[in-house]
């Protein structure tokens, strides 16, 4: 298929040289693929744009009013095609990236100011939330995502791994004793989540592969680790979290871990999520580089 802003510009330049040849010789074509092009366009436009002879090129009426459209709009493309060239090399323009409200509050937040200092012509959207958005439907540039990816039309960077801790107030262990085995979990208060992909309401999930698991119950539900977080501390009952969201809390000594007979479960790490387009401007390009720089080789709650 013939390109129409070829034709434009076949058009427009046999028009200011006075030959369809001449303009072939400009923009690099044969003449038999200028013709070609002009043809094209004279048929999609259902008008003749000029009246052609052997020594003559000349103007129709028809295509005297296509050149002025034709003049103003061939510009205007080539400031668009240099804005967008100049973004894939210099960071510019609106970045849109969301993450998860917990992860994102406590570590990406934080990361922005950072990042404007060395990318100043970028601005950062960033949307807190614990819903799996949809990255191209919904116009994000960047996700975070903490768990598997599922979506094949999406590629990812790994930031951290992520795995899951059993934890509470150490005044909460020394009223009702530490556990040693998972199945001990039932006789105690379990403050279960409604988000997590390990520890739902009813029942925790252990093992690297998920295949362990244990009935649980508790008198509080959160769709939000901070929330299960703030209830643990002041002594409510055990969470089961991931280690970015206790991590804190237990290096102040506000939480305790318990060592149990099996392994927490791996949430299959957190990562960077994309679009599977071939190029993106360079304010994505050194977003991502900037972010897996900031959690590798360790991330900020390993200490």
């Amino acid at each position: 298929m013939l390109d129409r802003i070829t034709g434009m510009q076949v058009f427009s330049r046999s028009a200011r040289v006075g030959s369809i040849s001449g303009a072939a010789r400009q923009l690099g074509l044969s003449p038999a693929m200028a013709t070609k092009h002009l043809d094209a366009l004279e048929t999609r436009l259902g008008a003749r744009l000029f009246q052609r002879s052997t020594r003559k090129l000349s103007l129709t009426e028809a295509g005297q009013q296509y050149l002025q459209v034709v003049n103003r709009l061939l510009p205007e493309l080539d400031d668009v095609e240099n804005l967008l060239a100049s973004q894939r090399v210099d960071a510019s323009g609106v970045l849109r990236l969301n993450a998860p409200l917990s992860f994102g509050s406590r570590y990406i937040a934080p990361l922005i100011t950072a990042f404007s200092h060395q990318h100043p012509n970028v601005t950062v959207e960033l949307g807190l939330n614990d819903r799996i958005v949809d990255l191209i439907d919904e116009g994000w540039d960047l996700t975070i995502r903490v768990g598997p990816l599922k979506d094949n039309r999406l590629v990812s960077r790994k930031l951290a791994d992520c795995s899951m801790v059993v934890c509470a107030a150490p005044a909460y262990w020394r009223r009702y004793g530490r556990p040693e085995r998972i199945a001990e979990l039932r006789r105690y208060n379990c403050l279960g989540s409604t988000i997590s992909a390990a520890a739902h309401t009813d029942e925790w999930f252990f093992g690297a592969k998920r295949d362990k698991k244990i009935a649980i119950k508790g008198n509080l539900w959160a769709n939000n680790g901070d929330a299960l977080l703030a209830a643990a501390v002041a002594g409510l009952g055990i969470i089961y979290e991931p280690e970015f969201i206790v991590a804190g809390a237990i290096a102040r000594g506000e939480l305790e871990s318990a060592n149990l007979d099996a392994e927490p479960a791996d949430l299959g790490g957190i990562h960077l999520v994309y679009s599977t387009r071939n190029a993106f401007p360079a304010k994505t390009r050194v977003m991502i580089n900037f972010l897996v720089d900031a959690f590798q080789p360790n991330p900020p709650w390993d200490g």
